[in-house]
């Protein structure tokens, strides 16, 4: 599992849902649809309309990889911080019943306020 409180920060882009997708459709319930993705240098995150999938790729080969499900209906409070001129890195925070706080930074090319109206659509139904 991504240890999400060491403080250890991955700094994620957008990448097209085909670029990554196929990795996590097997773990996909009948119905779900992919919605976004973002990678880091290994690391990558999916989001869902059901969860946020995070992938940690482990090994020096990459083969191995742990996949954690974080589903939207554990989220207790979420919170966005867009780029700004000098912090150029958004960032996300989503508070999970049972674990605590998961935070994900973004590159400045991240629309993080669509990614954080698209939560708010999934955890506030």
């Amino acid at each position: 599992m991504i240890d999400f409180g060491n403080g250890s920060v991955f700094k994620l882009n957008p990448v097209h849902p085909q670029e990554i997708g196929p990795e996590v459709a097997p773990l996909l319930v009948p119905g779900e649809q992919i919605v976004a993705c973002f990678k880091a240098v290994r690391d990558f995150v999916v989001f869902t309309d059901k969860r946020l999938i995070a992938v940690n790729v482990q090994g020096m080969t990459g083969r191995k990889r742990d996949f954690t499900s974080l589903p939207y209906s554990k989220v207790q409070a979420f919170s966005i911080e867009t780029a700004g001129t000098f912090d150029l890195d958004a960032e996300l925070d989503l508070w999970f019943s049972g674990l605590g706080k998961v935070r994900l930074e973004f590159k400045g090319n991240a629309d993080i306020r669509a990614l954080g109206q698209m939560i708010a659509t999934y955890v506030l139904r």
